[in-house]
């Protein structure tokens, strides 16, 4: 499939449930408001990520990169009855959009937002988790994964965005930024770490699903 053609992307966007009011209220503010808001998730990755918590039926998950919030309101959709999501931004200007996300979609009670340098909150974390969504700093991703690995319990799932980097990951000769050169560390560490097996779906940007054995 061509994931550039336009005319794909709006046959997907038409018979897929569209975004509920809050969410494309978040989306038309953080547009409007904030800084790249192209990193937000949107309804396609929004709606994928639902449906993976409510599969997964997650006690605890952990989100590294809360931007405005709109992910995290997706994830804690299908947490389980007494379950929780811990979310860490370091940027606190963002904040204002997510706490009032939280509280229209009436989760401000399952959702904790942490803000901070996620290398410095992650170890700190007492708490096992069953689904982690890395969605930060893209040259941090090793660290991330290598920090929350020994907090997912085994069976639960990491989902790791943009790990192809629009298409930057294929063609590596060409780009030396440190985002792409995390990305692609990233990749490798996964294809080779035993402790884990993995598929990379060509969705948007590129999202590994990583189950722990």
């Amino acid at each position: 499939m061509d994931n550039n053609n336009p005319l794909i992307e709006k046959y997907i966007f038409s018979y897929s449930t569209p975004e509920n009011e809050i969410l494309a209220e978040l989306t038309r503010e953080t547009n409007l408001k904030a800084i790249y808001p192209r990193m937000l998730s949107g309804p396609l990755l929004g709606k994928f990520l639902e449906f993976v918590s409510y599969m997964i039926k997650p006690r605890y998950i952990l989100e590294i990169g809360t931007f405005t919030g709109y992910s995290a309101i997706c994830l804690a959709k299908g947490l389980s009855e007494d379950g929780r999501l811990i979310t860490i931004e370091k940027n606190d200007e963002l904040n204002r959009y997510s706490k009032k996300s939280f509280q229209k979609a009436g989760l401000s009670e399952k959702i904790d937002l942490i803000t901070g340098n996620a290398k410095e909150i992650i170890p700190a974390l007492n708490m096992q988790f069953d689904l982690v969504f890395i969605d930060a700093d893209k040259q941090e991703y090793v660290d991330y994964y290598t920090l929350c690995f020994d907090k997912i319990n085994p069976g639960g799932f990491i989902l790791a965005d943009n790990v192809l980097w629009d298409g930057k990951v294929v063609d590596n000769s060409k780009y030396h930024d440190k985002e792409t050169k995390g990305i692609i560390a990233f990749n490798e560490l996964i294809k080779n770490d035993i402790r884990v097996e993995n598929i990379i779906i060509p969705f948007r940007d590129g999202i590994s699903i990583i189950r722990k054995i």
